[in-house]
């Protein structure tokens, strides 16, 4: 009896570790927050990006990837990210000109 309480409990936390967001994540995509920020905050606050790309008209695009939550699936609950992507475009002066992601 005592041993299937255990089991119980320890299912609970498993799932409820699993179901909770990432509040990071999703505070940090905040685009009306982001809005105009500039390169050195980024890099400062995020990193450095995984990549940077020039663009047509001036400017650059920073990509970064994060790990965004995932998924656990019977029978060994194997764990399996969800990998997010993270676009910047920065306009000539270096502010944040759009932002957009994909796989959160």
């Amino acid at each position: 009896m005592m041993r299937g309480r255990i089991v119980g409990l320890l299912l609970a936390v498993i799932l409820a570790a699993g179901c909770g967001g990432n509040p990071y994540l999703e505070a940090s995509l905040n685009p009306a927050e982001l809005e105009g920020k500039d390169q050195a905050w980024f890099e400062e606050n995020w990193g450095a990006p995984s990549g940077k790309s020039a663009r047509l008209f001036g400017g650059e695009k920073w990509t970064y990837f994060r790990i965004a939550g995932g998924k656990t699936s019977p029978p060994f609950f194997n764990f399996a990210p969800n990998e997010c992507q993270i676009t910047l475009k920065f306009d000539k002066e270096e502010k944040l000109s759009s932002s957009s992601y994909s796989g959160c």
